[in-house]
């Protein structure tokens, strides 16, 4: 049998997962996407050329790495389609390594309109969502009102069906948002020459999987955002609208949670967050705007500046828990390279009392205060090293403390954005 391992962010998101999934994907046969849309933004750098993905697994840059999009993944294809010409502009042949759930839920303008003003008509209580329409589409899925990717092949039922959606929310964008339509004729025809080209990329993905894991192929699940971003898990309303844990591999790809093999969780050494939200080790001063600056902390979708601080391990055990995590991944330790000491959050101070868990809901997590242990920082360069014993004896002490709190083993750490800047200590497929 093959082995499936599941990679997800443990934190709001930003962790370096594109890197680590193209990365292991040395020893897999697939990548596939189970959640979220082209909110996403993976960074990989391989021998210092450096390529964005939104949408299309990290994978994509691997000769011979089937690509595949699950059915919980929130398809918009005007993006899909021009990261695929991004690719195979460069030589790489996008379309033919693809395979796309016809379950996915579309993206359409009409969904990007209305995050739009719905961000708007909120003000200062705006979640501060990508503004690509995610939200409100998950809303068309659950709502049972959506269009998915497999019904847009025939021309009458997509015409009759959009003009419903459409009606629908071109009456809420006008009436209760004061916002202009969208144009029905132009969505079915942008929407009709799409199809031409995304009819061979779909494949029945679920299928596929199972497929590959009886022929004794490893496939990678490769998740979006980050846990603590969780619709039901996160801090709450300030989530993505997708389930972002582990759980999700399942759910958005077909293939059962018993046949999940490993769960890695990529975990930054410190703690980054686009957005609004709380955020209890967040640093306003020269701490934070050199994690800031190192860490080149801006968002691969949106270019937001990222909000700083240090690791918050009370949030990260939870995280940890709820996704089962086998094994942690440290990315950017480099980052931490100078600093006279590196802080770790090991408490929350809530109202006068000592907690060790998160408070449910953002009101609460807002009033926590960090309490923090103080570790020696170490002025040696880490980046670039690829073997653990040339690291300085202070970050080995750093991460042996992390591993301490969280009571799971670190299996990889990250040294710098290329791919082959990378300490193993334990591979995924190999464990």
């Amino acid at each position: 049998m093959g082995k499936n391992v599941v990679i997800i962010g443990t934190q709001w998101g930003d962790e370096g997962k594109g890197k680590v999934v193209d990365l292991l994907t040395d020893k897999a046969s697939a990548v596939v996407r189970f959640q979220g849309g082209h909110n996403a933004g993976h960074t990989l750098v391989i021998d210092g050329e450096q390529t964005v993905l939104h949408l299309i697994p990290s994978g994509i840059l691997r000769e011979g790495v089937r690509c595949l999009i699950g059915n919980g993944v929130v398809l918009a294809p005007d993006a899909l389609l021009e990261e695929v010409d991004s690719l195979e502009s460069r030589g790489v042949p996008a379309s033919s390594r693809m395979g796309i759930s016809e379950s996915c839920p579309l993206i359409l303008p009409y969904h990007i309109a209305l995050d739009t003003a719905r961000e708007k008509a909120r003000g200062t209580k705006a979640i501060g969502t990508t503004g690509r329409g995610i939200g409100p589409a998950y809303e068309d899925k659950v709502s049972r009102r959506g269009i998915r990717l497999g019904e847009i092949f025939d021309q009458a039922q997509i015409a009759e069906r959009l003009r419903e959606v459409m009606d629908y929310h071109n009456f809420s964008l006008k009436h209760l948002f004061e916002y202009g339509e969208v144009d029905y004729q132009q969505v079915l025809d942008q929407l009709l020459e799409q199809a031409q080209r995304l009819q061979p990329m779909v494949e029945d993905v679920t299928g596929t999987l199972h497929q590959l894991r009886n022929d004794g192929k490893n496939v990678m699940f490769e998740g979006a955002q980050g846990a603590l971003l969780d619709i039901d898990h996160g801090t709450y309303p300030y989530v993505t609208s997708s389930n972002t844990t582990a759980g999700g591999a399942a759910t958005g790809s077909g293939v059962g949670p018993r046949y999940l093999d490993y769960v890695l969780g990529i975990v930054k050494a410190y703690t980054t967050r686009v957005g609004a939200g709380p955020f209890p080790t967040e640093l306003f001063d020269e701490d934070g705007d050199h994690l800031g600056t190192k860490g080149h902390e801006f968002g691969a979708t949106t270019g937001r500046k990222r909000r700083c601080g240090w690791l918050d391990v009370v949030a990260l055990r939870r995280s940890l828990e709820i996704n089962s995590v086998s094994g942690m991944c440290i990315t950017k330790l480099d980052v931490l390279d100078g600093m006279e000491k590196v802080k770790i959050c090991v408490a929350y101070n809530l109202n006068g009392q000592e907690v060790t868990s998160p408070p449910s809901g953002a009101d609460r997590f807002e009033e926590c205060e960090p309490i923090y242990i103080d570790m020696p920082g170490w002025q040696e360069s880490t980046v670039g090293m690829t073997g653990y014993d040339q690291l300085p004896q202070a970050a080995k002490n750093y991460l042996a403390k992390v591993e301490e709190l969280c009571g799971t083993p670190i299996d990889i750490i990250s040294t710098g954005p290329d791919r082959n800047e990378t300490i193993i200590r334990r591979h995924p497929f190999d464990s």
